[in-house]
Formats: structure tokens, sequence, C-alpha cells
């Protein structure tokens, strides 16, 4: 049998990014990456793809109820918002000047 040497992808996006939602329910929504999951590709985004659960009641929660949580978003429908002009932009990688990989916006150039 072959061994298998699976190494996880970096992503565009990490955590506390501004991101924009490309397409869904909440096309168009700008916020803040909460959480990212890097084993299924998918992030959670303040105030984006927001769902209502019942909850049913508990020692912790006795009234129980509907709450609004938000859900994971795949990543490919994310686009990391440029801090500078405030679009939405790639996201690429380059040396900076103390010799390290850096996130940089392809639209303004300017690192992330």
């Amino acid at each position: 049998m072959k061994a298998s040497n699976k190494t996880q992808p970096k992503l565009h996006i990490k955590k506390d990014d501004t991101v924009k939602v490309l397409s869904g329910n909440s096309k168009g929504k700008t916020g803040k990456v909460l959480e990212v999951f890097l084993e299924k590709n998918r992030a959670i985004v303040e105030g984006v793809n927001v769902v209502t659960k019942h909850v049913k009641p508990s020692a912790t929660k006795p009234e129980g109820g509907i709450e609004k949580t938000e859900a994971s978003i795949h990543v490919s429908n994310l686009m990391v918002v440029d801090p500078a002009s405030g679009d939405a932009t790639k996201v690429g990688r380059k040396l900076n000047d103390a010799g390290k990989l850096q996130r940089y916006s392809k639209k303004s150039g300017e690192f992330i």
C-alpha cells in the first residue's frame, strides 16, 4: 500500500479578515471571519448565512426556544476585502523585507 501524505493547503482567508460573499443567499454582504475550518474548506462569517436553530430545553438553557446563528460558508464563495480601497480583491503571496511570505492585495499591491 502506498502511504498518503495529506497536507492542508493554505487558504486565502484567515481569522479576523474582512470578506465579501460572492454567491448564495447572503451575496454582496461583508463581514469579519470568526472561524476557519481547514479540513472542510469552510468559514463562519459574522452576520452572514444566518440560520434558525431549534434548541431543546436543558440544564444550561432551561427556556430552550429558537436561536439565530451563523452557519459556515465555503471559502470559494468568499473574497478578501482590500483594507486600502474597501473593494474585494484577489490575494497573492510574496516575500516581504524580512524574507517571510506574506499575503498581499493584487488590486493595490499592499500587504494585508
